[in-house]
């Protein structure tokens, strides 16, 4: 382990040599390109080419370097580490929020993810993200608590009654909250073929969590149950999450009542 240790050590302890091993990963290098590209001085570069070459990770044809396959996985596998460690950085600022004791939910299911969290001085981050979500696709489906911001409810509903296709399960305590927010839109919206409401009496994280699916994005949007502030918004294009996602929707869909069968949550005298 330690002779592992150490290999990692030398690579990672040089933005040198991981430029070198970046940019030879693209192609095909001279020592000049190679000095170019990565700032490293002409004896820095003979001393990575010459450790590099040690360790079988290039050769040299002429006066250019090239990736041997052994390089090749190296650097494959260096690249991989580093988007993982990327993504870890940004999760683990939203970590709390998210649902990570519903059976199936790893990190390794993100991909290509972007975190949106309030932050010092501008605290809207996320729900101009959503809103973003929201009027630039063209189908929504989910369960939970996504939809409880003004910010968010506007745009959402002004698309749902321009045609936007969406069903969503709501918590019942949840979508008494949508309609003491404006009742005469969520009735009328809920009247429109294009927009299913569902009940769903047993949500799992009913008390904090939201989970969507657009057209190709998964959000997940996360509330404190304490004080219900919007924690984070975390969206990924992993085909991975969205059949994680997927499988669940099913699920709590199979088990949702029609808004029809719920209609004493709603003083008015029908929403049908």
């Amino acid at each position: 382990m330690d002779s592992t240790l150490d290999d990692i050590e030398f690579l990672v302890s040089s933005s040198h040599r991981v430029g070198v091993l970046n940019a030879l990963a693209e192609g095909s290098r001279d020592r000049d390109d190679l000095r170019s590209t990565t700032g490293a001085s002409s004896p820095t570069m003979g001393r990575i080419l010459a450790d590099f070459q040690n360790r079988h990770w290039i050769e040299r044809t002429g006066k250019t370097y090239q990736l041997t396959g052994l390089g090749e996985f190296v650097a494959d596998q260096f690249e991989g580490f580093v988007d993982a460690m990327a993504y870890q950085r940004r999760l683990r600022e939203v970590w709390p929020w998210l649902p990570h004791d519903i059976d199936g939910f790893d990190v390794g299911l993100f991909t290509d993810v972007v975190v949106s969290h309030p932050g010092p001085g501008y605290p809207y981050k996320s729900v101009e993200r959503l809103a973003e979500l929201i009027t630039t696709t063209r189908t929504m489906r989910g369960f939970g608590m996504a939809l409880l911001k003004s910010g968010n409810l506007e745009p959402f509903f002004d698309h749902v009654l321009d045609g936007f296709e969406c069903e969503y399960i709501y918590p019942p305590t949840v979508f008494e909250r949508l309609l003491s927010w404006d009742e005469e839109t969520v009735v009328e919206a809920a009247t429109r073929a294009n927009y299913t409401v569902l009940l769903h009496d047993n949500l799992p994280i009913d008390d904090r969590c939201g989970i969507s699916l657009f057209d190709d994005r998964v959000s997940i949007c996360c509330y404190d149950t304490d004080t219900g502030a919007l924690q984070s918004f975390v969206d990924t294009g992993s085909d991975e999450m969205r059949t994680w996602a997927e499988s669940y929707y099913e699920q709590f869909r199979a088990e949702a009542r029609p808004l029809d069968d719920a209609s004493d949550l709603v003083s008015t005298e029908s929403i049908r």
